[in-house]
């Protein structure tokens, strides 16, 4: 029988804080989703010190940095659309800076649907990515997936693929957030180890499924 909590406890002891961002606020959530693409943790914690070096964190210093030195640290996490990704963070902070006043903390604040909305109006940050900022920065907790975490609870038999991400998303979301506790600090652990999980041991192709600690709980992993 399936224990999700049992199963994010084995993952934390075997994934500890993998990917956990070095930063709890929305915006620089926001800017930590834009600074690397398609990276390992590695890479983008490196292209983040680039960024905090180079240009800064806040809403007032990326608007006053030249658009090359944040394209540095796009370009350091990864080469694909790095000049768009620059791009991208100087709208964030100009949309930050004059709509909330260079703050955007208080939109933690906000009921959790009008909370999400908000985050899904600056570029890339669909429901998934707000989400993860959400739960990340401590405010709510939703169930927050990445599409490794959305693989390895699917293959756990939460869930089925729905052949449309979004569709997907909400079912697996939906299936799994049952056998969860609804706090914070549980469903922010199973972002954090779930994601780490996907992307080191149950991957999209030659899972290792005789690594796997929770191996006996997956459909998957038992018949291979």
């Amino acid at each position: 029988m399936r224990d999700l909590a049992r199963i994010v406890r084995a993952l934390h002891k075997a994934h500890g804080s993998a990917g956990d961002p070095p930063v709890r606020d929305p915006f620089r959530l926001i800017l930590w989703e834009q600074v690397a693409y398609l990276a390992d943790d590695g890479t983008r914690l490196a292209a983040w010190r680039i960024l905090e070096k180079d240009a800064g964190t806040s809403p007032d210093e990326i608007m006053a940095a030249p658009l090359a030195a944040i394209r540095n640290a796009t370009r350091a996490g990864g080469k694909i659309a790095y000049e768009m990704r620059a791009k991208r963070i100087k709208f964030v902070a100009e949309r930050v800076a004059n709509l909330w006043d260079g703050d955007l903390t208080p939109v933690l604040a906000l009921p959790f649907d009008r909370a999400r909305r908000e985050l899904m109006k600056y570029p890339s940050i669909g429901k998934p990515g707000a989400e993860r900022i959400l739960v990340l920065a401590g405010a709510y907790a939703p169930l927050a997936l990445d599409s490794n975490g959305l693989r390895v609870l699917l293959r756990l038999g939460y869930g089925k693929d729905r052949g449309r991400y979004d569709k997907t998303y909400d079912d697996v979301q939906a299936a799994a957030a049952k056998d969860l506790p609804e706090t914070v600090t549980v469903r922010r652990t199973a972002h954090l180890v779930l994601r780490a999980h996907g992307q080191t041991i149950c991957r999209r192709s030659t899972p290792l499924c005789a690594q796997c600690v929770v191996r006996a709980l997956c459909p998957v992993g038992r018949a291979i």
